[in-house]
């Protein structure tokens, strides 16, 4: 081995200032190769962790899938969002039973405005009636045109790009992006967030979906966030639209929890966050990617609860079945305009509808409530 002490010796007529000038110089070069190192070390530790969340992440190519035929993409800024949440039983979602095939369990469309301050949130009862398109199935048949079909079944026959070609078919707006997230996915998030704060007056039973809440304020961990917004029974008449309410008061709280941690602000719960997300997520291609969904939580930062307008589709029991409801004209030509020309949805959308006239048997609000502790 080199001995370093060699570099300081000093040759005939070197003055001691030059060996200090070499050994100084010495650590200057060992200090920039460390350095060199430890940020190479960090760019490849980043770029694993992009990699590992890009892996995560399930990509479907929806626009090929749909083609040609489909809504014009709005002229402006806005973005429109189809969110499911999936029924799925398979791998770790059979603990909540077993149901052959999969289907929409919730359908929520998301509308950010242009100026991506504000949102409106439509759900779309699973029990609605509509005119299903033609579309391929899994197998490579053609599932044809159905009238007088369930919106939850689409999902059912053909998978995310029928419930986009449906969900366009209905509303005549382009979905930009596609979301869904399995039972199993949706409670790691909640569990990644800490959990969601939220007051019921009265008590909330439902062995079906295994919710046990006394009456009074809790923070819900995963399973029992899950639970909630999936109880058709504990709520007013075990129809679907008792607990779009709920769903809708809970998203109202989980806005209010991530605006209380400070997410972009903690970098830990923010890699936690992208893990947890990352790999429950089924997303289009175009979204498939941490920079992108970065990018879309980005655009959602700002709104909070109070910019958030969340309505059901307007909609009537239906005369020939009372277990299921159809869309209510001209409401709903209005709702789907509104959204169209990124203008505020108007009352005129909303009167009449059964989903404004149903009661959710309990009162449940966001967090605390007031004069609470």
């Amino acid at each position: 081995m080199a001995d370093d002490s060699a570099d300081d010796a000093l040759p005939p007529g070197a003055s001691a200032l030059t060996a200090r000038t070499r050994r100084a110089r010495r650590r200057l070069r060992v200090a920039a190769l460390t350095t060199a190192a430890a940020l190479t070390l960090t760019a490849a530790a980043g770029v694993a962790l992009y990699v590992k969340f890009d892996g995560n992440i399930a990509g479907l190519d929806i626009d090929s899938a749909l083609g040609g035929d489909r809504p014009e993409d709005a002229p402006h800024g806005s973005l429109d969002i189809l969110v499911l949440g999936s029924d799925s039983r398979a791998g770790g979602n059979g603990v909540y039973g077993s149901e052959d095939g999969a289907r929409a369990d919730t359908a929520m469309i998301v509308h950010i405005n242009e100026e991506h301050d504000a949102a409106t949130v439509v759900s779309i009862p699973r029990d609605t009636l509509v005119t299903r398109p033609a579309c391929d199935r899994a197998d490579g048949t053609t599932a044809p045109e159905a009238p007088r079909t369930m919106y939850n079944e689409a999902y059912e026959i053909g998978g995310p790009a029928c419930a986009v070609k449906t969900t366009e078919s209905l509303t005549g707006i382009r979905m930009d992006h596609y979301i869904e997230i399995d039972f199993k996915g949706f409670e790691k998030i909640i569990d990644t967030l800490g959990g969601v704060e939220i007051t019921t007056r009265e008590d909330l039973r439902d062995p079906d979906s295994r919710l046990d809440l006394a009456a009074g304020t809790h923070t819900l961990d995963g399973a029992q966030a899950l639970a909630l917004v999936r109880t058709r029974h504990a709520i007013g008449d075990g129809s679907d639209l008792g607990r779009i309410r709920l769903q809708h008061t809970f998203v109202r709280a989980l806005a209010e929890q991530v605006g209380s941690i400070g997410l972009f602000g903690n970098p830990k719960k923010l890699y936690d966050l992208a893990d947890a997300a990352t790999s429950s997520l089924t997303t289009d291609s175009a979204l498939a990617s941490v920079s992108e969904l970065t990018g879309l939580a980005r655009t959602l930062k700002n709104i909070g609860p109070d910019q958030l307008d969340m309505i059901t589709l307007p909609i009537a029991h239906d005369e020939h079945d009372p277990n299921r409801v159809v869309p209510l004209s001209p409401q709903g030509e209005r709702l789907w305009e509104a959204l169209r020309r990124d203008e505020p949805v108007p009352e005129a959308a909303r009167e009449g509808s059964a989903a404004d006239r149903q009661q959710p048997g309990a009162e449940v609000t966001p967090g605390t409530p007031e004069g609470g502790e």
